[in-house]
């Protein structure tokens, strides 16, 4: 099997509603994320002979990713009341609203899911939401 790695980051803002502890406050990251990949075979294309996958592809795709994250306020759907969201997109901030609670797990399997979306042959996800902590997603299948 062979594997590739590629890493991205972004700085986002979350909270984790009805969670008690800090975690509860509005806070940001520096996010880093960590694809990996696996196949089995190599391309024989001419130009990509030797690659599993051409690393500028994955690297541009997982960076552009990251960039749909980057410098925004992630929030679970409905855990803000309307008048909140309304005030904060009335003064410019950029909210990503999301199915899910924005923890590093649930953003590691939404991460896995879009690079899987993309054709990837994904087979981890990893997102640190501080240089010491990570969660981390595996799908089954590559």
């Amino acid at each position: 099997m062979y594997y590739l790695t590629a890493e991205a980051s972004f700085d986002s803002a979350h909270f984790l509603f009805g969670h008690q502890g800090k975690c509860s406050n509005l806070h940001g990251h520096r996010w880093r994320i960590i694809a990996k990949i696996a196949g089995e075979t190599l391309q024989d294309s001419a130009d990509k002979s030797g690659m599993l996958i051409d690393f500028s592809d994955f690297k541009r795709e997982l960076h552009a990713l990251a960039d749909t994250l980057d410098h925004a306020l992630l929030v679970e759907r409905g855990t803000l009341r309307l008048a909140t969201m309304d005030a904060l997109e009335a003064e410019g901030f950029e909210i990503i609203t999301l199915p899910f609670r924005p923890t590093a797990e649930n953003l590691a399997k939404y991460l896995y899911d879009c690079m899987k979306e993309l054709s990837f042959p994904i087979q981890s996800m990893t997102v640190y939401e501080t240089p010491d902590n990570c969660a981390a997603y595996e799908g089954s299948e590559p």
